[in-house]
């Protein structure tokens, strides 16, 4: 009797606990997150998504998920699966909220996981390095060097073009990402490889030697992944931010950040900097550091700057007289004290006044890179002008304190039509658009050659230490 009553009393504890957990588990995700104040992301190491440079974490995806953490008033701790194949396995097993990857929405993997709205367009294509024979089709890949990244995008699309193409033939690399291969590429360890139209972007800016062949696709959807479930607290939540950062024009400036660079430099240009930056850069990186520290810029900036302005050439004279590292004219030396326009240190120092100086007469609205990119090009061709420029956007119906809109109406100023119009006439609008174009790129090449050093410093430190026996 004692023994049924203990039955008893177990199987109602039993259901007590069933009861309570079953309790807990009907939590909504988002609760659950928002609780413990931390959002699980996976994500990947590229320069489309997530990096570390000298001043830490930067990245596409980074900044998205950061915003979408600071909406929900938690904190983002991101996940980097040794493989990108992992990745949506893991997530499946319950082991990150989400994954914010710049992952391609196709069929296969709609069987997986749930995909969130779109926020990018992407196309697959073939990278090759130009002075080899550029292919016209998948056939003339045929008995090359090819290798993609296994369980990708690219992998899928290839096995869906070899039903069609018997003879197609790649390696399906489970060690290295997408961007290892385009530098495989490049070194000619490859012939061929796929990547999305996003990484070329960015990596055509680093090596300028490589090229596309044709695109694989037409264009496909880049989303976040969720799992499959029945709560959709967090995909809803997820849902109405993309809307919201749509609308707002938040996702086009950050696409525009990223993606918006035009590069001009060319292969040569990108060469020759990369040759000045190991030759030149180390005897003034100092005075950029010190200008930086002076005046509250990134020191890259400012030597993005000097470099678009002299090739950090302290001799450098142009024909209407500016000279310099920064090339300042006679006027605004005088104005900043600067006794010699030759000397590295008051160059680079006044240079940097001069930018801060016209910064500070920027409408105090407009903030972020609007202000920054506006500035620079005030720097080059003029306050005044910059204003005309807004003042034209305005009347044209676009937003003039959005550096997207300005820049487009920037070239109009050469048009009598338009400046005859303005207050201070005539100017060549297109040279602000391209200066402040090219010291983007210059920055971006910065900060990859410093997250060049940081990787081979880990490298490095991974190594095991010399034994005294087996030096030489």
């Amino acid at each position: 009797m004692g023994s049924g009553h203990s039955l008893i009393r177990s199987v109602q504890l039993l259901l007590l606990i069933m009861l309570l957990t079953s309790c807990s588990s009907q939590e909504p995700l988002l609760e659950q997150i928002k609780r413990k104040g931390e959002l699980l992301v996976l994500t990947r190491n590229s320069a489309t998504t997530y990096y570390e440079d000298r001043d830490g974490m930067t990245g596409f995806e980074y900044d998205l998920v950061q915003m979408f953490a600071r909406e929900l008033g938690v904190k983002a701790k991101f996940i980097v699966p040794k493989k990108f194949n992992d990745m949506l396995p893991m997530l499946v097993r319950g082991e990150a909220h989400l994954a914010a990857a710049g992952i391609t929405v196709t069929p296969n993997r709609k069987t997986m996981v749930r995909f969130g709205p779109s926020y990018h367009k992407i196309t697959q294509q073939l990278i090759y390095k130009q002075g080899n024979k550029r292919p016209k089709n998948l056939d003339d890949t045929i008995g090359s060097i090819f290798e993609v990244v296994a369980g990708s995008n690219h992998e899928e699309e290839l096995l869906r073009h070899r039903k069609k193409q018997p003879d197609l033939d790649w390696v399906a690399n489970s060690e290295l990402s997408s961007e290892e291969l385009i530098h495989l590429v490049w070194e000619q360890v490859l012939d061929y490889t796929v990547a999305d139209s996003n990484e070329v972007s960015v990596n055509l800016r680093f090596y300028p030697e490589l090229g596309v062949a044709f695109d694989l696709t037409q264009p496909e959807d880049l989303a976040w992944a969720f799992q499959h479930s029945q709560d959709t607290s967090l995909y809803n939540a997820a849902s109405n931010f993309f809307h919201r950062v749509k609308v707002s024009g938040k996702l086009n400036r950050l696409m525009e950040r990223y993606y918006g660079i035009t590069v001009n430099i060319g292969f040569v240009g990108t060469n020759t900097f990369k040759f000045h930056a190991r030759e030149r850069l180390p005897k003034y990186i100092d005075l950029f550091k010190q200008a930086a520290e002076l005046t509250k810029f990134d020191w890259r900036l400012i030597a993005a700057m000097g470099y678009q302005e002299s090739h950090w050439d302290p001799s450098a004279v142009s024909p209407t007289g500016v000279r310099g590292i920064m090339m300042l004219t006679k006027n605004t030396a005088k104005e900043l004290g600067v006794e010699d326009r030759e000397d590295p240190k008051q160059s680079i120092n006044g240079g940097a006044r001069y930018l801060r100086k016209i910064e500070q007469r920027i409408a105090p609205h407009i903030q972020g890179d609007d202000r920054l990119w506006m500035s620079l090009a005030a720097y080059n061709i003029g306050y005044g002008h910059l204003e005309d420029a807004r003042t034209l956007t305005k009347r044209k119906g676009g937003n003039p304190d959005k550096w997207e809109n300005v820049q487009r109406f920037l070239p109009l100023l050469s048009q009598e039509k338009y400046f005859k119009e303005l207050k201070h006439g005539y100017a060549r609008g297109r040279e602000p658009v391209t200066y402040v174009e090219n010291i983007r790129t210059y920055f971006n090449l910065l900060s990859w050659l410093g997250q060049q050093k940081v990787q081979q410093t880990k490298e490095k430190s991974k190594l095991p230490p010399m034994s005294s026996s087996s030096a030489l």
